[in-house]
Order: structure tokens, then sequence, then C-alpha cells
């Protein structure tokens, strides 16, 4: 029996036991601590309305513990006056938000069609193998040093670039099922080789804290360069050559829009 039928089981019969099982479902959030609680609320001011601070604040919550825990959920809507429910809905919807505790390192490989194509299936293979984990699996105790959890991705906006794969969402690209071993052996040496662009590699933990907007000296990062020459490639010709898409002309007319059935 699940708690919530246990609870409602209980409320039929006894008021006590009902307060009982509930109390002892009560998250503990203590791990959130006075300046998480801070945090939080500099999140908040941030946003005209409270309940928009929620994507940055469930990336906070996993920089405290590597996920996002059911005592993070209750943090979160106690921070923003919701239910647990609809933190817990948006907690679900997004993949970046981990409901297992993620390694030090969050290893994501684009198995996509090109990347696919590409080779991006055979460094999943070779990289599952290595480690012997899979999808959203954990090698080595979460959190500690040269821990890994590797997952495979859903395209990861580098097409010209594939296969690729990102280490705490900085990437490396066109990479091959030998350099990818390599890269995640030296992750687990406890080396931390520079991306292929984008900034300086950090631990998961740490790339949470700056999606959440704390930088912790780290501003620097943000100067790290995040698009490719093959990126940009077309727009460097275009301007070399003095190509540019025509004005549109201000009397364009537009196509009407459907009625309303």
């Amino acid at each position: 029996m699940s708690t919530s039928e246990e609870v409602y089981a209980a409320s039929a019969l006894d008021p006590v036991e009902t307060q009982r099982l509930v109390t002892e479902n009560v998250a503990d959030t203590s791990v959130f601590d006075q300046s998480i609680a801070d945090r939080a609320r500099a999140i908040i001011a941030r946003y005209p309305q409270a309940r928009s601070a929620l994507l940055p604040m469930l990336h906070l919550v996993q920089s405290v513990e590597g996920y996002v825990s059911q005592a993070g959920i209750t943090f979160c809507a106690d921070q923003l006056d919701l239910t647990n429910a609809e933190v817990s809905a948006v907690a679900t919807f997004y993949t970046m938000y981990k409901r297992r505790p993620c390694g030090e390192h969050l290893v994501s490989v684009c198995t996509n069609t090109l990347c696919a194509a590409l080779g991006g299936d055979a460094i999943y293979a070779k990289l599952k193998d290595h480690l012997g984990v899979g999808h959203e699996e954990t090698a080595g105790e979460p959190g500690t040093p040269g821990s890994i959890t590797l997952e495979h991705a859903e395209c990861l906006a580098a097409c010209d670039l594939g296969p690729v794969l990102q280490v705490n969402y900085e990437y490396f690209d066109n990479q091959t099922p030998d350099g990818a071993l390599d890269l995640v052996k030296s992750l687990q040496a406890g080396e931390k080789p520079q991306p292929t662009r984008g900034a300086p590699l950090t631990d998961f933990r740490q790339a949470e804290l700056q999606l959440a907007g704390f930088f912790e000296g780290r501003d620097a990062d943000l100067d790290g360069p995040s698009a490719a020459p093959e990126t940009v490639r077309g727009a460097k010709i275009a301007a070399e050559r003095g190509w540019t898409a025509p004005a549109m002309p201000d009397n364009a007319e537009f196509p009407p829009l459907p009625e309303k059935k």
C-alpha cells in the first residue's frame, strides 16, 4: 500500500493515525540551510510573480543534493507557496531535473537521429559497457569524486558537430567511441578536460548552482566561446559577400487567421 493509500485508509478510521502517517512522511528540509533559503529568496526577487522562480530554484535544490529529492520539492513548495503536486509536475516534466542522485559528473550522449547515425549509438554503447551502467544510472557512489552518471540525450542542438556529448552540460564535439572513452576515464581519474567550447569544466553540482544564477567567483565562465566555427560559417560567408535577406515591406499582408470553431 502506498503512503497516500495508507493515509486515506487511516482517515476513515482514526484521525490520530492519519496525523501520525502524515507527520512521519513529511520531508526533512533541514539540508537546505539559511544560506540556501537566502539564495531562494534572491531567485524569487528576480521575478514579478514568485512561482516564476520555480525552474531556477529546482536547479538550486540540485546544487545541494545532486538531484531533486522529496525534501527539495517540499522546500520549493514552501518558498513559493505552491503545493508539492505543482512542484512535482514541473520536476518530472523536464529531463534536466533528476530524481535520483547524480555522480560528480553527468555525461549526456546525444543519440538522436543524426548523431546516432554518425556514431552516437556506438559512443553510448562503449561508455555503457565501460561504466557498467545504463540510462540515468551512476557508476560509483553518487556525488563522490570520479563518479559518473550516464544518460542518452535527445538532441543537444549541435548537429553540425555530431556526434556530440556533454559533461555537466558543456560540449565535447566531434566525438568518437575511443575519444569519449578516454574522456570518461579522465573524469574518473579526477581530471577536468577542457570542453570544445563553453565554460571550463566543473562538477555537476557547481553547474547546477550556475544554472540557478550563482557563479561563486566564476563569472569568467560566461566568457567561454559558445559558437563553433562550423556553426557560424554560413553567416560569415554571407557577411564577406554582402549577402542579406530582403527586408520585409512595411505594407506586408499576412494570411488571415483561421476561424475558431
